[in-house]
């Protein structure tokens, strides 16, 4: 997948099917989207994404946002969906104030080469966000390219957005989390050392520490499915700062394989959650927490 990041790159010679969107968060209305340009490839053409860097949201309201995909998550989720071109239009003051029409005509058309462009019904860009699917449909016969705009679409006769996904996922609905993503929610990761502390007690972990940004669910103990590579394993995953050990310990995702022995410091894992098992606690001593840990094995087992 080739990515772009800068304007003077945007010269592409390929016929090129187009999705623009935010994509900051890869639910079931985005992958409708990508399915319409997916289906353009059979026909020569490049299956590109445009999307803004940073989001329009952040941009304009002038703070961060929570994150339900990470860079380097959004990258691998394009990639694999089959996206050969990923643009990450620079959003700047400059930028931001592109008229509409320009932006159809030479970054779309001209820089981008597209023959298909395809838009939810709610698409805004350029100036004030004034370009809207309107302007797109009167431009498309006079540049020549083919344009697909898609409704909205609902699950549970609501709309799907990425703020209904972010909501889910912070009350701790993996259920709907899933439903509104079309995958389970996963959290991404080098693994590093933590304190070694699940060794001392027969129950070694693999510890990753997500950014800052990325959005979590409720801290607690969760089922999950570990990916290292091409395998899966089984696993039970808890999420917060381990307050039975210290009250200073950054937020990390630890999680116990079962029948899993392997050294695997410093490789890309990702962990998916399934279901929730318990909140988490602060035990009064380091055998209590032995204990729950491991009855939260057992249950989290069965939960599969």
């Amino acid at each position: 997948m080739k990515i772009i990041t800068e304007l003077d790159k945007l010269n592409i010679r390929e016929k090129t099917a187009v999705a623009i969107g935010k994509f900051d968060g890869i639910h079931v209305g985005h992958k409708e989207l990508l399915s319409r340009i997916l289906e353009k490839k059979k026909d020569g053409l490049k299956a590109t994404v445009f999307t803004f860097d940073p989001s329009p949201e952040e941009f304009f309201v002038g703070h961060s946002v929570p994150q339900l995909f990470t860079r380097e998550e959004k990258l691998k989720a394009f990639q694999e969906l089959g996206v050969d071109i990923l643009v990450m239009f620079p959003l700047n003051d400059a930028t931001a104030a592109t008229d509409p029409e320009e932006f159809v005509r030479r970054i779309l058309v001209d820089e981008l080469n597209a023959g298909f462009i395809a838009a939810g019904s709610d698409v805004s860009f350029g100036n004030k966000g004034k370009g809207d699917s309107k302007l797109l449909e009167r431009l498309g016969k006079e540049l020549s390219y083919e344009l697909c705009i898609i409704d909205k679409v609902k699950v549970d006769g609501e709309e799907v957005s990425s703020t209904r996904v972010r909501n889910a996922v912070s009350d701790g609905d993996m259920d709907l989390t899933e439903r509104l993503l079309g995958t389970k929610y996963s959290i991404s990761g080098i693994v590093e050392h933590g304190n070694h502390l699940g060794h001392t007690i027969g129950v070694p972990t693999v510890n990753i520490l997500p950014p800052s940004m990325k959005l979590l669910p409720p801290y607690g103990v969760y089922s999950s499915t570990v990916k290292i590579g091409k395998n899966e394993f089984k696993g039970m995953t808890n999420i917060g700062r381990k307050p039975t050990i210290s009250e200073k310990e950054k937020v990390g995702v630890e999680t116990y394989i079962y029948d899993f022995d392997r050294d695997v410091y410093g490789e890309y894992i990702e962990v998916v959650l399934h279901s929730f098992v318990r909140p988490e606690i602060k035990f009064e001593n380091m055998e209590q927490l032995k204990l729950q840990i491991q009855q939260d094995i057992k249950n989290a087992v069965r939960s599969f």
